[in-house]
């Protein structure tokens, strides 16, 4: 047998009288007259099948039916009167849930505080996060498995579909192993790099900055020496310490203090300078979790930037 449809006025209702244990008063109390808050009581316990207060010409008492029910009604009619409130929170971003994916590098200076910060000043909002690369992360917003992502790229990387901010520009620096003989330069040059065996990225995990570092060594003459290839930085810079060559990474990845790496910056030419890299928080142009434009006004804003609003792709 189903359970009756009980509308919420006949609980405030119950409720009111639960209170005052009297037909008049808590008729006042509703701003009704006294006959339709007793006719409401008698088809609520119809409803129920079950005898709420005991009537005499003197008193109401609540039955022991009605005083295990009283707490389950305060507990329905508040979270009720909560629900606006929480529709308008959710509207604006305050509360809900919010899944990032993003990349490695951005979690070795880039994303610790900034997450600490939106953590602390909105509790309500459930952040959940996935390391993933760029290739892996434009799939997850295919299947709509993440809300928004912070990527790695080349400067003018354009996403079709997806909106930017960005949060941060840095140059490529050089992973080299403490005993390679360049190490003990304070300075590189490209000519004494560019001959060096490679550790790279594969193209599908970074397209727009593998084709900048390309482009940098066939604008010398020359075609990388591809050593290894590895997906994760952190990878990239073991596989440097263990002398299978160097490799382009971003400047924050000095972070990773790896045992046996050193990391130098290397000098342009007046025709060809080393490429810098871009990380951007992206999501799809036609967004509409509001955690995501919540999530953007903590984005810090990259050196030399106004941190103005939202750019769009």
């Amino acid at each position: 047998m189903s359970s009756p449809h009980i509308d919420l006025r006949l609980w405030r209702q119950f409720a009111a009288l639960a209170d005052e244990l009297h037909f008049g008063r808590a008729a006042t109390r509703l701003h009704m007259t006294q006959p339709p808050l007793t006719q409401a009581i008698a088809h609520l316990e119809k409803l129920l099948d079950v005898r709420l207060f005991e009537r005499t010409k003197r008193s109401v008492h609540m039955t022991e039916a009605a005083l295990a029910l009283l707490p389950q009604v305060l507990d329905l009619l508040a979270r009720a009167e909560a629900l606006p409130g929480q529709a308008r929170a959710a509207a604006a971003g305050q509360v809900g849930r919010l899944r990032l994916a993003f990349v490695s590098t951005a979690g070795f200076s880039l994303l610790p505080p900034w997450v600490r910060a939106f953590r602390e000043q909105e509790p309500g909002v459930q952040l959940e996060l996935l390391e993933a690369t760029g290739d892996m992360q434009l799939q997850a917003f295919e299947r709509h498995d993440i809300d928004a992502g912070v990527m790695l790229h080349s400067p003018g990387m354009v996403l079709p579909g997806l909106a930017h901010r960005l949060v941060a520009r840095e140059p490529l620096v050089l992973a080299l192993a403490d005993q390679h003989p360049l190490a003990a330069q304070k300075q590189l040059t490209l000519a004494q790099v560019l001959g060096e065996p490679l550790v790279i990225f594969p193209r599908r995990i970074l397209p727009s900055l593998h084709d900048a570092i390309f482009a940098m060594y066939h604008a010398a003459g020359l075609s990388p020496q591809i050593a290894q290839e590895a997906i994760q930085m952190q990878t990239i810079v073991n596989l440097v310490s263990a002398g299978l060559g160097v490799a382009w990474v971003p400047d924050s990845v000095r972070q990773f203090q790896r045992a046996g790496v050193t990391y130098r910056g290397v000098a342009g030419t007046r025709g060809q300078r080393v490429p810098v890299c871009e990380t951007s928080l992206v999501w799809p142009a036609g967004m509409v979790n509001p955690c995501v434009q919540r999530f953007v006004a903590y984005a810090p804003a990259p050196a030399g930037l106004a941190a103005r609003g939202t750019l769009a792709q």
